[in-house]
């Protein structure tokens, strides 16, 4: 089984920037991805990368905002969040899925515990 551990995570003004990061043990090969998900408000899939070809996808309201990266030699996922809005505020999951669509979606079968994001206005 995958386990996966955030980190990264803070409080930031309207317009600044946080990356947060996520290890994998043992690291996919196949589809990592982050999600969110606001109190009150349903998941969001935020972005996803192909591991084996470095494919990316995101939503749009994270799309020229957020860059999802890989090093496969750290094990390690990243996503940088460039020009933070007070809705971005929300609790970042890292997942991944060792089958199916590698997409942005908001249910994934193997979760971290989270990391939380904050952006003040």
């Amino acid at each position: 089984q995958v386990q996966l551990v955030e980190s990264g995570g803070g409080s930031v003004q309207a317009g600044g920037s946080l990356r947060i990061s996520c290890v994998a043990s043992p690291y996919s090969e196949y589809c990592m991805g982050w999600v969110r998900q606001a109190p009150g408000q349903e998941r969001e899939g935020v972005a996803s990368i192909y591991a084996r070809a470095g494919q990316t996808e995101y939503a749009r309201s994270v799309k020229g905002r957020f860059t999802i990266s890989q090093d496969k030699a750290k094990s390690t996922v990243y996503l940088q969040m460039n020009g933070l809005r007070p809705e971005d505020s929300a609790m970042y999951y890292c997942v991944t899925d060792p089958v199916g669509i590698c997409k942005v979606r908001p249910d994934w079968n193997i979760w971290g515990q989270g990391t939380q994001v904050t952006v003040s206005p």
